[in-house]
């Protein structure tokens, strides 16, 4: 047996497919007759979605219009599903590169969520499976999402966020945090060794959109005794090469980022 939908989700997900329409705004009565609701009820949703900036009101008209929310949201699934294709091949290469697991990352709050991640061919590997959240303290993809984050979210999350000690290895202090991220920022990359689980190790970039922002982190895992065993460098221009190529087919270009300014290449 399925659960029942709940009604007033349902007129409130009707409501806003009412504006899939040309119209500049919609008024109550208007958006009464076509969903075959009362006008307080309308009226109802509207202030609660409004209050939400899922809809906003033309002070002019006093009519209705989808609001900045709405736009915010499209915004972030047309991301998603350009970052998954623009990096579904050079993720394999990568993990082709490596002979490791090799993952995306997007930051939600002070977790990271891996969105795209393919799994190693060796025997001894990492299983983390695509959807997984993880702290962002104590994990390469989550440090270069906060490094190259505004100032403004990244001193909030110093600020805020609890960096619980998961192993002896964790930067629990978030002066040393913030010391970590400077690097991270300088290099252009982030690792993480045995700092979320004793025995593992990772290594990530950053994935800019066309505008440059950085809006997603690509990487490796793999057991610390294959870490250790494999250079260094070797391994961090092969992850910032991905971030790169999926950053261009993202639309974004590095000359773009020389030629941007200080408050610009902050974001």
């Amino acid at each position: 047996m399925t659960d029942a939908p709940l009604q007033t989700v349902t007129n409130a997900a009707r409501l806003l497919k009412a504006f899939l329409t040309r119209e500049e705004s919609l008024g109550v009565s208007e958006l009464a007759r076509r969903l075959g609701l009362g006008k307080s009820a309308v009226h109802r949703l509207l202030t609660t979605l409004c209050a939400e900036g899922l809809v906003e009101q033309d002070t002019r008209t006093g009519g209705y219009r989808l609001g900045l929310v709405v736009f915010e949201l499209g915004e972030a699934v047309r991301v998603h599903m350009d970052l998954h294709a623009a990096a579904g091949a050079v993720l394999a290469e990568l993990r082709e590169e490596t002979g490791e697991s090799a993952q995306v990352g997007m930051l939600d709050g002070h977790e990271v969520v891996y969105v795209d991640r393919l799994e190693s061919t060796h025997a001894l590997r990492l299983f983390t499976e695509t959807g997984r959240r993880v702290p962002v303290h104590c994990t390469s993809s989550g440090k270069v999402l906060l490094a190259f984050a505004p100032e403004p979210v990244r001193e909030r999350f110093l600020a805020t966020a609890e960096l619980a000690r998961h192993t002896p290895h964790t930067l629990a202090d978030p002066d040393a945090l913030r010391a970590e991220l400077v690097t991270v920022r300088a290099r252009g990359w982030a690792e993480a060794i045995d700092e979320r689980e004793v025995g593992v190790a990772s290594l990530a970039a950053p994935i800019r959109d066309a505008h440059g922002t950085v809006v997603a982190s690509i990487g490796i895992g793999a057991p610390v005794t294959r870490f250790r065993a494999m250079p260094r460098r070797r391994l961090a221009r092969a992850v910032t090469e991905a971030g790169e190529a999926v950053s261009r087919r993202l639309g974004w270009s590095p000359e773009a980022l020389a030629d941007a300014s200080p408050l610009e290449k902050e974001s």
